[in-house]
């Protein structure tokens, strides 16, 4: 939901389509509201003067909100909790007044969609209660500022967010300086969040009961045309349908870091030690695909970061190039505002939120996007993920406000996840980076899809607790008192990952994943990670691709363009179902897509770990 989504994070901004409000001075919502009777016409009314009004107040949130993200001081901090406050403050009452509007018959089916939104469509919901919004909103601002300032060490020197990140994925670091870094970054960002927490997490709570749910996890759940119950039942099953696949992953490089380790650090069997994964969360393991990259295979010919480099390529040319993908496609080029007013680089004088973030400030076409680029090959496709956020706030900008959205919040995600799986060797070559004579040969076919592997699969499980935490979090299964060790347990459960050692008793190891004090809902990533192989196998389906499947790209291919923009164009002016099918000819999210697509891997892993103990 867009208002609630400026109203509480810069992260949000980047989802939602917020236009904007030319205007004076912003003031909370007044007690009362203008009356409008309790009729099919009077209710169509109500939400029209609702979606102007938030249609006025979203531009200044979001300018605020962007100013804080690229300025972060105590000033900005307050400015952003003050405008997030009124945010708030409307969400909640009008996600009131929509519970009573839903209760007239005969209302138009678009409106009726519409109320739904506006009482599920909130991300944090402070309760009526004086001073709840504004507590709600100082608290999630310090929250996310609180990590932008995080630090950990290296070697015992004090080391940023970005470059400990950055940092973590450097194979020359050995694993006591991989534990420092893992140690230090998760102790000094999480543990002076959590009481804070805690206190929001009862706030939120009370907000979600007043909207007539159980508890604010039970109000994410509803946000997907369908009961949250079921919800949680399609998540539980589609993991079901590809735990087999990154159960043999995981069994394969735990295999190969005790090879690398020794026993010592890593033992052949049980879990794999977090910081040994080239991840600051272990959530993607791309980086140390060079440690377990099959004899044979695994040298692909070319590193898309040392193709980077050759180039030249600027931080800039790299934007371009992604840019460049969508042109190919049909879509218009980016306006002249989006060079002029985005960040691409991390300024040496201020404190910025370097988490990659796409904004639409003001619903026509001054979308941005906000990263500290690194000349990789991480980047290069995460600029992709961005820019497919941008590519559909402005596709569908001609909805009504209250449709400026993606289908579900899986759907925004996967669209640049769907553009960077045609990274493939063939589109590096359409657009010149590689030699064609670099291409690698079918025989290296398993290491393409196992370099892929480590970072889409690896992510499945990851993408699927942080939100089954919080779920526990807000509905009170998981107290406080428990808030680490049950993070610790769901990662082993789930991940089959461990901490490198003893957590501190006061240890709020959540809190150094951006998206917990960031307060973004997780599952859209997990969504995404599976829909962006519906999607991807719909358009080379739609290009007429002959090849592979993991080797397919859809680069130039006008008739894909015109068939996206179709679905991207419906924003959320209907239920997911009806946008999936319009795109891939099936109504139902499964994991089927990206199992196919990773078939070949399967059976190879399978053969590796043949008489290997699977599991933890």
């Amino acid at each position: 939901m867009k208002f609630a989504s400026v109203a509480l994070s810069a992260i949000a901004i980047a989802l939602a389509a917020p236009a904007a409000a030319q205007g004076g001075a912003l003031q909370p919502p007044a007690a009362s509201s203008p009356t409008y009777p309790l009729t099919p016409q009077g209710v169509a009314e109500w939400v029209a003067a609702v979606e102007q009004d938030l249609f006025d107040y979203s531009v200044e949130a979001a300018r605020v909100n962007w100013v804080n993200a690229n300025f972060v001081t105590v000033d900005t901090d307050a400015l952003t909790a003050a405008i997030n406050a009124v945010g708030t403050e409307k969400s909640v009452k009008y996600a009131l007044e929509a519970a009573k509007y839903a209760e007239v018959n005969g209302l138009d089916p678009v409106v009726e969609r519409k109320l739904t939104i506006l009482r599920t469509g909130i991300v944090l919901p402070a309760p009526t209660t004086p001073g709840a919004a504004t507590e709600l909103n100082q608290i999630a601002t310090d929250l996310s500022s609180q990590y932008a300032r995080g630090r950990g060490t290296l070697n015992g020197q004090p080391i940023s967010g970005s470059d400990i990140e950055a940092e973590m994925g450097n194979l020359e670091r050995t694993p006591t300086e991989l534990a420092e870094m893992w140690q230090s970054w998760h102790t000094s960002v999480g543990v002076p969040m959590k009481d804070d927490y805690a206190r929001m997490v009862a706030i939120a709570n009370e907000g979600a009961k007043e909207l007539g749910f159980a508890d604010t996890g039970s109000m994410w759940r509803s946000n997907y045309d369908m009961p949250p119950e079921e919800f949680a039942a399609t998540a539980d099953a589609i993991w079901d349908d590809l735990k087999p696949l990154y159960l043999a992953l995981h069994t394969y490089v735990r295999t190969k870091l005790n090879e690398k380790h020794g026993d010592a650090v890593q033992p052949a069997t049980g879990p794999i030690r977090a910081n040994l994964l080239g991840n600051m969360w272990a959530q993607e393991w791309g980086n140390i695909y060079p440690l377990v990259a099959p004899e044979g295979a695994g040298d692909l010919g070319y590193d898309l970061t040392e193709l980077i480099a050759a180039e030249g390529m600027s931080e800039i040319d790299m934007v371009k190039a992604g840019e460049n993908f969508f042109s190919s496609l049909g879509f218009e080029a980016l306006p002249p505002t989006f060079w002029e007013r985005s960040l691409f680089v991390k300024p040496a004088d201020r404190e910025v939120q370097c988490h990659a973030s796409a904004w639409d400030i003001d619903n026509k076409d001054d979308i941005r996007i906000k990263m500290c680029i690194k000349k990789n090959g991480d980047d290069f496709k995460v600029i992709h993920h961005e820019l497919g956020h941008n590519y559909y706030q402005r596709a569908y900008k001609d909805q009504t406000y209250l449709h400026l959205n993606g289908a579900n919040d899986g759907f925004h995600e996967a669209i640049g996840d769907m553009v960077a799986l045609s990274i493939t060797p063939e589109y590096l070559v359409q657009i010149g980076l590689l030699d064609r004579a670099q291409v690698p040969s079918a025989d290296k076919d398993i290491g393409l899809l196992l370099r892929e592997a480590m970072d889409k699969v690896a992510f499945l499980p990851f993408g699927l607790l942080v939100d089954k935490w919080r779920w526990g979090v807000f509905d009170g299964s998981i107290p406080p008192a428990q808030y680490n060790q049950a993070w610790v347990d769901l990662k082993t459960e789930y991940q089959g990952i461990v901490p490198p050692g003893d957590r501190p008793a006061n240890a709020f190891d959540p809190g150094a994943k951006y998206h917990i004090p960031g307060n973004t809902p997780y599952m859209r990533y997990f969504l995404a990670r599976v829909l962006q192989f519906q999607f991807f196998q719909a358009a080379c389906e739609e290009a007429g691709w002959q090849g592979p499947l993991h080797r397919c790209s859809f680069y130039g291919n006008k008739e894909v363009g015109t068939k996206l923009n179709a679905m991207l164009e419906m924003g959320a002016s209907k239920p997911w179902p009806d946008a999936l099918e319009a795109f891939t000819g099936t109504r139902e999210m499964s994991g089927k897509a990206m199992a196919e697509y990773f078939a070949p891997l399967k059976a190879w892993l399978d053969e590796q770990n043949r008489g290997k103990q699977q599991g933890w």
